[in-house]
């Protein structure tokens, strides 16, 4: 049986082979963050001279890219990419995502909205049924902290501050437990609405559009219904 460690080298390199031959010279490829994210920026390198630069969702994922010999764009340089690969802590059917586990949310949201197709590449246990077992990320700006705690609160949440922890943006994470996530785009909405809220790990508004998910019989790719 393989590892997690395996899926996700499986799910990373299954990423190089959906995107790289869809690559022209001159596109720029949007990268998200995380460790699945990690095994497939090692893979990139071998190709980078089939594009023609990256644009990258986290400080991060810049210093890895620039290590494998990929120039690293600023986003307000591109008005537009093809294609945003990235992770997620949680994927439903429908390909609605919580992410945010690396506290990267909002500069991962910004990215993958500039993108024509959004591919997530996960190992098999992070898809759900129904999102909500992992506790929902969501980036405050300080001030707000208990003012939004309290509105979670009342939403049934439970939320905690992630100790200790800033994100690129200078901003705080609040991971929400007990949230009932079975109507996602419509509660990512509301949570929007929060005064002090910067961004909600909910990836519901805006799914994915391809879902590649590594597990015990192989990888198997999943799409948004249009």
């Amino acid at each position: 049986m393989p590892t997690q460690d395996q899926l996700k080298q499986q799910a990373a390199q299954a990423a190089i082979e959906h995107v790289l031959p869809l690559l022209r010279p001159e596109d720029v490829l949007g990268v998200g963050t995380g460790s699945t994210v990690d095994l497939f920026i090692d893979r990139l390198a071998a190709h980078r001279g089939d594009f023609r630069a990256a644009v990258s969702s986290s400080e991060r994922s810049t210093r890895r890219l620039r290590a494998a010999g990929i120039e690293v764009l600023d986003l307000n340089e591109v008005p537009a990419m093809a294609w945003y690969v990235d992770g997620a802590d949680e994927i439903d059917g429908a390909l609605n995502m919580i992410k945010g586990g690396g506290g990267a949310l909002t500069r991962e949201k910004i990215v993958a909205s500039v993108a024509d197709r959004f591919v997530c590449i996960v190992d098999e246990s992070k898809l759900v049924d129904c999102l909500g077992r992992f506790p929902l990320p969501i980036e405050i700006i300080p001030l707000a902290r208990e003012a939004v705690a309290r509105a979670l609160r009342q939403l049934g949440g439970q939320p905690v501050l992630r100790e200790g922890f800033v994100t690129d943006n200078g901003g705080h994470i609040l991971d929400v437990a007990g949230l009932t996530l079975d109507e996602p785009a419509q509660f990512e909405a509301v949570i929007n609405n929060i005064p002090g809220v910067v961004c909600c790990g909910l990836f519901a508004i805006s799914g994915a559009d391809v879902a590649l998910i590594a597990g015990r019989e192989g990888v198997r790719t999943l799409r948004r219904a249009w």
